[in-house]
Parts: structure tokens; C-alpha cells; sequence
């Protein structure tokens, strides 16, 4: 398979360059149910945490607005995909010694005060030695080093880019956007004060700098559906 790389043009990122307009062929979802909340309802960690585990059967997360998204639990084939991906990330996080990975149950609470839970991610052990013990059982109050979102059938590209694009605002230090719906295999590749690189077709990505050594296979991910 052949890759071939496009980076946007702009100062800083611009993720909305690209998007699925200029490519009738790929679907482009609705995203997720919004539900407005305030002024009637604000809800705290502690109260988002219990309300997720009394629906463990669809994905919830809290947006800058106080606004629960809500979604369906990925299909299979998007779950092989994600786990084939949880699983280079965890086997060279343990081999690497300096991190922490983590899967899609994780729950990160930046600045905004969203609640997001990336399909994986990663985060510097000396970065989670700084979290209070009283609050690493709750939705951690931090960003990630790294995170990977998949774009699957319930995700319209515009608001998962927007959502890297959060990720980044607040501190993430790289982050992939693997959109498992475009026939050409397009991956995004954000990092701070960078233009958003645009890669077709690649075999594998690399973390380096920022995850030194990590090369994520994505031939089990461009793999046929279940």
C-alpha cells in the first residue's frame, strides 16, 4: 500500500480544510445525540461517573457547553479495530517503562471542564504522580500526552476533528485522527502550533518524539470489516 502525505497550508491548525464535502464518497454522519443540560442540570464528576455506569451500553462524554454527547457503542468491526490499537499502544507502553496507556474507558477532564474518553491514549508517569489520590478515581482532572480517535459510522468528521482539535488546545502533545470511513485511509496527525498533516494510506504511524520507539501497525485496522 502506498502513502502519500498532504499538510494544510494554514499558520495553525485547520482541520476543517478537509472535510467530507470535498469528498462525496465518504458518509458523513450526523454525530452524536446532544442533550442540553443548563440551566436545570450541572452536573459533577461524581454525578457524570454514576450516570455512566448506570448506561454502560452507550458511550457518554460532557462537552465544553455542559451538554451530554451521547453515541452507541461501537459496532465490532470498529471494536476489533480499537483493540488492535489498545494493544500496540499497551505492549509498548509496559516495554517503554515511561507512560501510562490507557483504553476508550478512560475518562480525561481538561480545562474546559469536558469530559472526553479518547479511543487510547497515553500519559507520562511523572504527569500522573501529580494527581491528588483522592481524584484518581474519579474522571482524571488532566490531559493526555497522546491520544487516538477513530472515526467510526456514528462520528461525522467535522466534530472529531473538532474534538482533536480540543485535545490539542489543552495540552495533548500528539494526537492521530484514523478515519476508518474514508476509502483512501486518510489519518490526521495533529500536534501544537503545527499545521493538521494528512496521511493516505500509511502502513504504520509513528509516535516519535513524543512516544519514543512506538510504531502503531495499522494493517489490522485497514483490515476487512467483521
Amino acid at each position: 500500500m502506498v502513502s502519500s502525505r498532504v499538510t494544510t497550508q494554514s499558520k495553525k491548525p485547520a482541520p476543517y480544510e478537509i472535510h467530507a464535502e470535498q469528498d462525496p464518497v465518504v458518509p458523513e454522519p450526523l454525530g452524536p445525540i446532544v442533550l442540553k443540560l443548563d440551566p436545570v442540570l450541572r452536573l459533577t464528576g461524581e454525578l457524570l461517573l454514576e450516570l455512566c455506569s448506570l448506561n454502560d451500553a452507550v458511550r457518554i462524554e460532557l462537552n465544553a457547553k455542559q451538554e451530554l454527547e451521547l453515541l452507541p457503542p461501537a459496532n465490532p468491526s470498529s471494536s476489533n479495530q480499537n483493540a488492535n490499537i489498545s494493544v500496540d499502544l499497551g505492549n509498548w507502553a509496559r516495554a517503554n517503562g515511561t507512560g501510562l496507556g490507557s483504553d476508550s474507558y478512560a475518562g480525561f477532564t481538561p480545562p474546559n471542564g469536558a469530559v472526553r474518553s479518547p479511543d487510547a491514549s497515553w500519559i507520562l508517569k511523572e504527569r500522573c504522580a501529580e494527581i491528588p489520590d483522592k481524584e484518581k478515581h474519579k474522571f482524571t482532572p488532566i490531559v493526555p500526552d497522546f491520544v487516538v480517535e477513530l472515526r467510526s459510522p456514528s462520528d461525522s468528521l467535522r466534530g472529531i476533528q473538532a474534538k482533536l482539535e480540543e485535545y490539542i488546545a489543552h495540552g495533548v502533545r500528539l494526537g492521530w485522527l484514523i478515519d476508518l470511513l474514508d476509502p483512501r485511509h486518510r489519518v490526521y496527525v495533529y500536534r501544537p502550533n503545527a499545521p493538521v498533516e494528512v496521511r493516505e494510506g500509511p502502513e504504520t504511524l509513528s509516535g516519535d518524539p513524543e512516544l519514543p520507539g512506538f510504531v502503531l501497525d495499522l494493517q489490522p485496522v485497514w483490515g476487512p470489516a467483521l
